[in-house]
């Protein structure tokens, strides 16, 4: 089922595009200096703020009243002060990835109305893929509509997940369930998280969990998993983005299963 044409839509991916214009700027830039040289983390920190600035800029036109929250500027109010309708970005999904030249992350938008999540887009710069999707009219790829795999066991699992950073108090947390799962299914770290949530739904992944994660982290993902026909959740059931730190996305055949295998390893 092709998405329907929609105004809302049409601006998220405008809003996308404009973003990863920054994005493929900033990487041609960094491709002619030393990794860690004080000019590459300048144009880094750069390209983060003005991608979000693109993204806020565009919705802000076409929608005064909405109210965003974004990585790098935090909650934003709409025009008229709270807004039922709330943006949930992340220009740059994947910022260490971009650091060194690795072609795997993504420009992050998402909408929800009253706390539900109505519409989201991935865009991955690199491979022009534009994942977007409308709260019941599914999930597509490039305008081809999304499935989740068909996979029904853990043991037969793609699995993708974002590790907490080193500082994180959660990280020993994580790597008791990062060890229990590598005995049970296949596991992959690619390091963005909207960008595996998409895959999930894609089917080229067949379920991801993560810990110590963001509203703009999950957002878009989360509805096109749910769009594409999986199943989204915390590592208890069901997922409030805007609060839980946890998240699982699978294949419906999968969801449960990881989800079983992460509590029994889970120690908090």
């Amino acid at each position: 089922m092709t998405l329907p044409a929609d105004p809302v839509l049409a601006v998220a991916v405008r809003a996308a595009r404009r973003a990863a214009a920054v994005i493929a700027d900033a990487s041609r830039d960094l491709k002619r200096l030393p990794t860690f040289s004080k000019e590459h983390g300048d144009i880094v920190s750069a390209a983060d703020k003005e991608a979000e600035h693109a993204i806020v800029s565009t919705i802000a036109a076409a929608f005064p009243d909405h109210a965003i929250l974004g990585e790098e500027s935090g909650a934003m109010p709409g025009a008229k002060g709270d807004s039922a309708y709330r943006w949930i970005i992340d220009p740059l999904d994947g910022t260490m990835n971009f650091v060194h030249g690795f072609p795997y992350y993504a420009v992050s938008i998402a909408l929800a109305h009253e706390g539900a999540l109505t519409h989201a887009v991935v865009l991955d710069p690199t491979r022009d893929e534009l994942f977007s999707a409308i709260r019941g009219h599914g999930a597509q790829l490039n305008g081809a509509p999304l499935g989740t795999s068909a996979c029904t066991r853990l043991g037969d699992a793609l699995v993708g997940t974002v590790v907490p950073t080193r500082k994180s108090p959660r990280l020993p947390r994580y790597v008791a369930i990062f060890g229990a799962l590598a005995a049970r299914c296949t596991l992959r770290r690619a390091g963005a998280c909207a960008l595996d949530m998409a895959y999930v739904a894609a089917g080229r992944l067949d379920g991801f969990f993560a810990l110590s994660q963001s509203a703009w982290d999950v957002a878009a993902g989360a509805l096109l998993v749910t769009e594409a026909g999986g199943r989204v959740g915390d590592f208890a059931g069901a997922l409030d983005v805007l609060r839980s730190q946890e998240a699982i996305a699978a294949a419906p055949g999968v969801f449960n299963p990881l989800r079983e295998a992460i509590s029994a390893a889970d120690v908090k």
